[in-house]
């Protein structure tokens, strides 16, 4: 590092207050690196610059009387500023942890070995603490990293500690003591073990304490949920995929209306906003709510976002059917290809993973299309669009700028009644009908369904694709793995709305015989009756990855229901190094 910066000093600018020429200084580079290093290190461990400069002020603008107009300019000597560069360098490249994002700090024990070692052989009796902190690694990842610190005084070691954990009693948002549901048969029944040798260490290393429960069958954590002190928590962990967090947020967010009193089956009711955070992890299908919410799906990551107490507000939709509730979903619910999809697919789980595929590729061949109403309400509220470039990430602007639009308005002029708000009506045939509250990413879909779409504005993106034929269907798929923007298709249209409500052709027009009604289809005849060729009438909504039968919903977008640990989707590493480089450039 020191021999590198004085290899590239600008010899033809001016010298310090110490006379010395840059010049002169990269001529003996070979010479001069190793004391100069020295120097440094000592200055390092005791705390004292020595460093000669000289404080002059210069007039920027205005009167030359204000003494506000003047910026101080400090000059100092070349090795000051060799040692400066290398110690901004150091905390911008990787040494520098924000409070937030420290772990735990540890006293630690030397053995002889350890105190033997280096450059640390010439202390008498070193004292030393460790500090476990958050790493950011490629592809959103996180890991637990350390760092230890000696010295030879104990008193000041000591010090450090109490100063350090003082800090983290400050940040109130972390969590202390939790509530676990593993998944004994998720990640291909590794989900218990990958929790006790990755997570549990983690969560002791970060003084958490937690009650975990192993569920033993469908519904066993929705059912504890009800039963539970919940307020005893902190927050709520689940591992296993997809699903798993479904059952977990139903029996969440269910609890907190019960104890408030709100009738869920009202489609119009006003939801209490759940003041526990949820996180989950690791191992479904897709788990899409991970990659659209941290970027990766993985168990690590997803507990340090957990210990660090990061909180990102979640948009939940409820559907109903006749006032009756039937679900929440806060990812997808699709109707007609995702739908056929997942209902051909759950026949088919002896296959494991592969069985998507298969579905997929059958679906696809089958090319069916449904008629149906779709009514909506616009989501005039929030500031983007769905065909805009601003992706959801973390801070979102839109996200925050919607809360507080909503709260204005909810204080000025309470809450609108839908009856009277604007209806938007559309009748067709569609081969897919997707209302997503994110973008919907994974591995298989890097920008997802809605690339655009955002976590806690309020709103959900509905994507209506109507009938076409196979070949523009596929291009239409083709663009969900690459860059090209998936909406750009006379076929495709996709609306931001605060609610919608579809209602099938059949459900239309009820007096008409069942098998004279319905759906249009290449190659393929009902089950029950194969030699009659009728149609089969309905697709199945494919809801958070679970199976919903109902031709006639109701859906409506509550703002922020939920908290998750998590932060939203970061900047990538490659675009981090980027501004960190020209920020030292600027710097320097």
């Amino acid at each position: 590092m020191v021999r590198d910066l004085l290899q590239h000093l600008e010899v033809h600018k001016s010298m310090g207050p110490d006379g010395m020429h840059r010049r002169i200084l990269k001529g003996l580079v070979e010479v001069i690196t190793r004391p100069l290093s020295m120097i440094y290190e000592q200055s390092w461990l005791t705390g004292e610059v020595p460093a000669l400069a000289n404080v002059t002020s210069i007039h920027k603008k205005g009167q030359e009387e204000d003494p506000g107009k003047y910026r101080l300019v400090s000059v100092t000597s070349m090795p000051g500023t060799v040692m400066e560069q290398t110690i901004l360098s150091a905390i911008t490249r990787e040494n520098f942890v924000p409070t937030s994002e420290i772990i735990a700090v540890e006293e630690t024990e030397l053995n002889k070995k350890q105190s033997n070692i280096g450059k640390w052989q010439k202390m008498a009796k070193p004292h030393a603490f460790t500090v476990y902190y958050v790493k950011k690694a490629r592809n959103h990842r996180w890991r637990c990293s350390d760092v230890t610190f000696w010295c030879v005084d104990e008193h000041l070691c000591n010090q450090w500690i109490q100063a350090l954990k003082e800090l983290l009693e400050m940040q109130k948002s972390r969590p202390k003591q939790l509530l676990v549901y593993i998944n004994p048969y998720g990640g291909k029944r590794q989900g218990k073990r990958i929790y006790e040798q990755k997570v549990a260490p983690l969560f002791s290393l970060a003084s958490i304490s937690t009650d975990v429960v192993i569920t033993e069958h469908a519904n066993h954590a929705k059912d504890n949920l009800f039963e539970v002190n919940i307020n005893k928590y902190d927050g709520v962990v689940c591992v296993g995929g997809d699903g798993m967090f479904s059952e977990v947020m139903h029996g969440l967010i269910g609890r907190m209306q019960k104890d408030s009193g709100i009738d869920q089956n009202n489609p119009k009711a006003p939801l209490v906003q759940c003041n526990i955070s949820l996180i989950f992890y690791f191992s479904g299908s897709t788990d899409c709510i991970c990659y659209s919410t941290v970027g990766i799906s993985d168990p690590v990551t997803s507990a340090l976002h957990i210990i660090v107490g990061d909180c990102q507000p979640l948009d939940v939709s409820s559907v109903h059917h006749n006032n009756t509730f039937l679900k929440y979903y806060v990812s997808l619910l699709g109707y007609g290809f995702y739908g056929d999809i997942l209902k051909d697919s759950e026949k088919k789980r002896w296959m494991g993973p592969i069985r998507y595929d298969y579905s997929g590729f059958k679906t696809f061949l089958s090319h069916h299309y449904y008629e149906g109403t779709i009514s909506f309400q616009p989501a005039k509220h929030t500031l983007g669009s769905p065909r805009d470039k601003d992706s959801c990430r973390a801070g979102c602007y839109i996200c925050k700028k919607t809360e507080q639009q909503l709260a204005e308005q909810h204080k000025e002029c309470g809450l609108k009644r839908e009856e009277d708000e604007e209806w938007k009506v559309i009748k067709g045939k569609f081969l897919a009908i997707n209302a997503v509250n994110m973008s919907c990413a994974c591995t298989r879909s890097p920008k997802g369904l809605s690339p655009a779409a955002h976590l806690a504005d309020g709103s959900a993106d509905l994507i209506l694709v109507r009938k076409c034929s196979r070949f523009d269907f596929l291009r239409y798929l083709v663009r969900h793995t690459n860059q090209d923007d998936q909406f750009d298709f006379s076929f495709v249209d996709v609306y931001r709305v605060k609610g919608f409500q579809f209602t099938s052709k059949l459900s239309e027009d009820n007096e008409s015989n069942v098998t004279d009604i319905g759906k249009k289809r290449f190659g393929q005849f009902c089950r029950d009756h194969p030699a009659c060729c009728c149609n089969i009438t309905n697709s199945t909504w494919n809801c958070d990855g679970e199976t919903l039968d109902s031709s006639t919903i109701e859906v409506r977008v509550h703002c922020q229901l939920m908290k998750l640990f998590a932060r939203g989707i970061e900047e990538t590493h490659k675009d981090e190094a980027a501004n960190s480089q020209s920020s030292v450039e600027q710097l320097l």
